[in-house]
């Protein structure tokens, strides 16, 4: 089982590019930009890495970003995650990437979306993992702000195939962002949002995501499971769930891999993705295997788990297709 999980084609819906700076890359950018980081080594500051809930995780990943300044780095960053992606047959990704945590630090849009798109484009042509981008709002900033950095993003949006929103949920609803999602709608972009695992007042997120907002996917989702009609309304748009067992085990105590068990039953299109990985110490191969091992999949359903992504993807039909041949020669 765990060589057909690390050999099999995997894709990946839910990873924050800026969850990916690993402490030695983070030690490197620092060096090249001159900023003094308060350890000696990057396993030091590994070790810092100690998060209980959400919040605690969210401010050491948002410290963590002000390593990345210029274009190069923006680039490093995207090319060690792609790069990484391939060594575990990850054969496409939609990776999310949150470009008001370096406006607001003085780092231009364009600055950071032309050092992932080289990567991007570098990625695909040298090892043949193909990407897109999913740009995030942040929810516990203003919808003003996130409508201006839905205008900004305008000028560059054949690189950006969707938009998404991230960060603190509390007190932050989906209806906070309704009119900046309606805008990125009628721009041609495609909607998701997380509803985090556990959170106040998730299930009635989780409906305003479905109902109001229209979204084609949620970013983790779990609790859709605390009512039914939630149930109903995800099976019946066969909405794609990414969830994320090894960073909910961190901030929840819990990887949800019963869950997910639990959504494969019921024939929803649960994935399982890595989140942030260089702070949850799990990739994709790790994510699948904790997912196996902790709810005695079987071959099937972890092969079900990989369909369930290749379809719940924002891609054209045939590419879809082309990928799942894959993945069903790979399963035998």
């Amino acid at each position: 089982m765990d060589a057909f999980i690390a050999g099999m084609p995997k894709c990946e819906l839910h990873v924050h590019l800026e969850g990916t700076l690993e402490p030695e890359l983070k030690f490197a950018l620092a060096a090249r930009n001159g900023i003094a980081l308060p350890f000696a080594t990057a396993g030091e500051l590994r070790a810092t890495y100690d998060f209980h809930d959400l919040p605690s995780f969210l401010a050491i990943y948002y410290d963590g970003m002000r390593v990345l300044r210029k274009e190069p780095d923006f680039y490093d960053l995207t090319w060690a995650y792609l790069a990484k992606a391939h060594s575990q047959n990850v054969r496409y990704s939609e990776m999310f990437f949150d470009p008001q945590a370096h406006t607001a630090r003085g780092v231009s849009f364009d600055t950071v979306i032309r050092g992932i798109r080289r990567a991007q484009m570098d990625a695909e042509n040298r090892l043949g993992i193909r990407s897109q981008l999913i740009m995030c709002f942040l929810r516990d900033w203003s919808a003003e702000f996130a409508m201006a950095t839905l205008l900004e993003s305008l000028p560059y949006k054949e690189w950006i195939i969707g938009v998404g929103l991230d960060s603190d949920e509390k007190n932050n609803p989906p209806l906070k962002f309704r009119e900046v999602f309606q805008r990125a709608r009628e721009e041609g972009y495609l909607l998701t949002m997380h509803c985090d695992v556990d959170q106040d007042d998730t299930t009635a997120h989780i409906r305003q995501c479905i109902e109001d907002i229209g979204v084609s996917r949620l970013d983790h989702g779990v609790n859709t499971l605390d009512d039914p009609t939630l149930i109903a309304m995800v099976a019946e748009r066969k909405l794609g769930l990414t969830i994320c067992p090894v960073s909910n085990a961190y901030v929840t105590g819990d990887s949800k891999a019963r869950q997910i068990k639990r959504f494969l039953d019921l024939g929803i299109r649960a994935t399982v993705n890595s989140d942030d990985p260089a702070y949850f110490g799990g990739y994709m191969t790790e994510n699948l295997l904790c997912t196996q091992r902790e709810a005695d999949l079987t071959r099937d359903e972890v092969t079900q788990l990989m369909r369930n992504a290749f379809e719940s993807t924002w891609l054209p039909r045939a590419a879809k297709d082309r990928f799942l041949a894959e993945l069903e020669t790979a399963a035998g």
